[in-house]
């Protein structure tokens, strides 16, 4: 029997406009919006819709940490309730960075509320982080895992100048990041190995590194107190690219998280060989399909389900 595993987009995903068809014409999504909008208390869907008309000055709002991270959160939820009502349910679900609080609502081991709140005050963390120390990434392409781990070691400079592996996307697909400098001198150094590409990314701060330390206490704290039930499905965690239900696991990956890499092709490695058969992006854009395809092969069975558009295909795909 095939196995369905939904996955839930991250950071960088978020585009002006991201759910709006589905506000318009499923009112189980609009609920999802309007409730996000009740418990945050300022109008996030008008962010998120581009209300303003400017485009720039929308893509801008949109794209500041502590807005991206619930804007993503709500879109996958509103996206995954529709699926929901189509009777449509995974075996087992993941999520990139972000996703995976989104992953762990969808599976029911947070409340929506919650769930949306923990995100809100992450994004916030993570803000503050960059602001405190300020570092940032880059995409390292076509360079062995092991050899880029001992690129970043030879770049790091004790704790005042450090780099390190954020992001292991897909073969030959890495994320760095760390401080400034450090990059910096990891990029030189992964050229130098014979590294295909390296590019450097627009972000605001150094996430998955040691230098989000300086948002670890906060998240803690929200942490300890977010009430975590046991999923109704198995969720693979970033840290570990393991399954798990346990409520105090979670919670504890949830934390190291914040500063240790996402080890995502190993988690879609690990999904394959516990029998997932179909893979369903669920929130915006198509970035984890293409990881996906990338990591497991081009035949691997994919959809996305962030617009209204979708849903089709997603029926007769599942």
């Amino acid at each position: 029997m095939s196995k369905v595993a939904y996955l839930f987009p991250g950071q960088g995903s978020q585009y002006v406009g991201m759910g709006q068809d589905l506000f318009v014409q499923f009112p189980e999504a609009r609920a999802v919006f309007e409730q996000a909008d009740d418990a945050l208390g300022f109008a996030l869907s008008d962010l998120m819709f581009g209300k303003t008309g400017d485009e720039e000055q929308d893509a801008e709002a949109l794209k500041q940490t502590d807005i991206t991270q619930p804007a993503l959160y709500v879109h996958s939820l509103a996206a995954a309730k529709i699926l929901e009502r189509q009777g449509l349910d995974p075996a087992m679900a993941a999520g990139h960075s972000l996703g995976e609080y989104s992953a762990l609502a969808a599976a029911g081991a947070l409340s929506f509320e919650d769930g949306l709140r923990v995100v809100r005050r992450r994004g916030e963390l993570m803000a503050h982080a960059g602001d405190e120390r300020p570092g940032t990434m880059a995409a390292i392409l076509n360079m062995d895992d092991d050899a880029l781990v001992a690129v970043c070691e030879d770049a790091s400079e004790g704790n005042d100048s450090v780099v390190q592996p954020a992001n292991f996307n897909a073969p030959g697909q890495v994320v760095i990041s760390g401080d400034v400098a450090a990059v910096e001198r990891a990029m030189e150094l992964a050229s130098e190995h014979g590294a295909r590409r390296v590019v450097a990314l627009p972000v605001s701060g150094a996430f998955h590194s040691p230098l989000m330390e300086h948002a670890r206490a906060g998240l803690a704290e929200a942490l300890n107190a977010l009430v975590i039930q046991k999923p109704r499905c198995p969720v693979y965690l970033n840290v570990t690219a393991e399954p798990t239900t346990d409520p105090e696991a979670i919670r504890k990956r949830l934390l190291e998280q914040l500063t240790s890499p996402v080890r995502w092709a190993p988690t879609l490695r690990q999904m394959q060989e516990d029998g997932a058969t179909r893979f369903v992006e669920v929130g915006a854009g198509k970035v984890l399909t293409g990881l996906v395809r990338r990591t497991l092969g081009r035949d691997v069975e994919t959809v996305t389900f962030g617009t209204a558009e979708d849903l089709e295909d997603v029926k007769r795909e599942i």
